[in-house]
């Protein structure tokens, strides 16, 4: 069925309001508009779904979610767990309440039990709920950092992680069995609700998952003796770490915790920021008026639904910075490492996870303190494989990151976990404070014990069907060889994760783990090496510069050219960011 036929078809239906009806009368002279709602369905990838709310095939209803819900129901049923349940949660966006509410109607109509909550909560308490009340699976309404038109649907197993891939490809292949419009089951929420298929749940998992959170400090000591002293400012870019954050460093001795008020209230609009990505400096610009108003180092932010949380200090020279994913996570990493050390609480056999994207800074302070680390592809789905896979090992892994900004800590849930990690990284701040440093002092001490790395993430956006031509054209070209290098990047091997294989200049090759993703690494002479993907969630490419050198000034003049390279491959494209 061509787009034109797939928007009449919609246009026509029965089931549609007359609100979402007059939606699609608004766009019926605009040929590209029409085509971008129904060129494809929105496709349910490792990732779940996500795309822009609107009326339309290719985007977030309530039809398609209800489409992909009735998938996930039917793989239920196949494993006879129905009675096992599946928890369900949302975040502040527009629709995420509804949308989520949709979801466990058709649950609850294939005669799933569902356990709902009862306002929105943080994705790592989605993550919690769901080993917590040994359900099935999960369901998280929420599009996490995208800007305020998305929305999105992530589905999880029994772990707590998102679906595995066996699953999820089981899962893509029911929907396109399904008729978006007409293809789901439905009962009557409230009904559902009388008759205990859906169970309202929040006080109660709320108490167990801050009990599990505060599990996972060290050394509350510093923030307890300095808590006089320290002052923390909290932004929560209008998303649902407003009550948890605040919440768990007042209970690991925190007093001054300035909230942002502005963007302590839940709100879709994202009213005071361009964009609710805490990775974006331009975001903390209220919540740094703050800190120098009260004379604060530390700013805390999250992501709308927590599961992300970046950090800005005050450096040496007075100037509020921001402190990159992959340095927050060495700081933490190290902290970590040190502070269980000092308390003798390092457990038997115990790892680290951290992506393939991520600075080898992680992996120098992680063996270098003897402690194995893994790598994986980009997505906590795949750190939770691989804590599962040596979980059964009998060993326990301590901290796992990704460079964007997403951390996890402790084993009561499977996915990024903003309101522990933030928990850590006052509790961190306390400590170096304690000793006189400032985390300006602590980055400047691990890069003199560990060695010179710069980092550097450029995301070029390319939306629309041309955006996805594009992307793919440039992976085949840098995959084909097609691309050439400067001199100054003296290419020593290429990585290609799709296929499994390094080749090296010489042109021998070697077996290359992980395999089986659309990932390429380019390997520079001296260690460097940059690092290209396309998104997974969005339209965009990401290079990843992971640059090393002898010092600083050689480790960032190598960073430098390579920014230099990706800009001038991607110079047609003028949203890099």
């Amino acid at each position: 069925m061509s787009y034109k036929e797939e928007y009449q078809r919609w246009l026509n239906s029965p089931v549609l309001t007359e609100e979402e009806r007059e939606e699609l009368k608004s766009i019926a002279g605009d040929e590209k508009e029409i085509e971008s709602r129904f060129y494809e369905p929105l496709q349910f990838g490792t990732a779940g779904l996500r795309g822009t709310m609107a009326v339309g095939l290719h985007n977030m209803n309530v039809y398609v979610i209800r489409q992909v819900t009735q998938a996930i129901a039917e793989l239920i049923i196949a494993e006879n767990a129905q009675r096992r349940g599946v928890a369900v949660a949302y975040d502040c966006r527009h629709n995420s309440g509804l949308f989520a509410r949709e979801a466990a109607r058709v649950l609850a109509a294939n005669g799933i039990t569902v356990y709902i909550f009862d306002s929105m909560r943080p994705t790592p308490e989605l993550s919690f709920a769901i080993r917590h009340h040994g359900c099935i699976a999960g369901i998280n309404i929420t599009a996490s950092h995208n800007p305020r038109e998305y929305n999105g649907y992530k589905a999880y197993w029994e772990d707590g992680a998102q679906l595995p891939p066996e699953h999820a490809e089981s899962v893509e292949k029911t929907v396109a069995n399904i008729d978006v419009l007409t293809g789901s089951k439905l009962c009557d929420f409230d009904k559902a609700v009388e008759e205990g298929l859906i169970r309202i749940i929040g006080k109660e998992t709320d108490d167990e998952f801050l009990k599990n959170v505060l599990s996972q400090s060290i050394d509350n000591g510093p923030a307890q003796r300095m808590s006089d002293k320290l002052k923390v400012v909290y932004t929560p870019f209008h998303g649902v770490g407003y009550k948890m954050v605040p919440d768990v460093l007042r209970r690991i001795g925190y007093k001054n915790i300035i909230c942002v008020e502005e963007q302590m209230v839940p709100d879709g609009d994202f009213p005071t920021v361009k964009s609710p990505n805490p990775e974006n400096f331009e975001g903390f610009e209220l919540a740094i008026k703050l800190a120098k108003k009260h004379d604060a180092d530390l700013i805390i932010g999250t992501d709308p639904d927590s599961d992300r949380v970046a950090i800005v200090i005050r450096d040496n020279n007075g100037e509020y910075v921001q402190v990159s994913g992959n340095q927050t996570g060495v700081l933490l990493l190290d902290y970590i490492i040190r502070a269980r050390k000092e308390k003798g609480t390092m457990p038997e056999n115990p790892y680290t996870v951290k992506t393939i994207v991520t600075t080898e800074m992680a992996r120098a302070v992680s063996e270098s303190n003897g402690i194995e680390m893994f790598d994986t592809f980009t997505g906590f789905k795949y750190i939770a494989e691989k804590i599962n896979e040596q979980e059964k090992l009998g060993k326990q892994c301590i901290f796992s990151y990704e460079e964007s900004i997403g951390y996890l800590i402790g084993n009561h849930c499977r996915d990024k976990d903003a309101v522990t990690a933030s928990m850590l990284l006052a509790e961190m701040y306390a400590y170096y404070s304690e000793q006189g440093m400032s985390i300006s002092d602590a980055i400047h001490s691990l890069l003199e014990k560990y060695g010179a790395f710069s980092e550097e993430t450029i995301n070029v956006v390319m939306p629309g069907l041309d955006g996805r031509e594009k992307m793919k054209k440039l992976m085949n070209e840098l995959r084909g060889g097609l691309v050439r290098f400067p001199e100054t990047l003296k290419v020593t091997a290429v990585e290609d994760y799709l296929k499994g294989i390094v080749t090296s200049a010489d042109g021998s090759t070697c077996k290359l783990e992980p395999a089986g993703s659309d990932v390429l690494g380019f390997r520079i002479e001296g260690g460097s090496k940059l690092m290209v993907r396309p998104s997974g969630t969005e339209p965009k490419i990401k290079f990843y510069l992971l640059a090393r050198g002898e010092s600083m000034q050689k480790a960032d003049q190598t960073r430098k050219a390579m920014k230099e390279f990706v800009c001038s491959i991607t110079a047609s494209e003028n949203d890099a960011v």
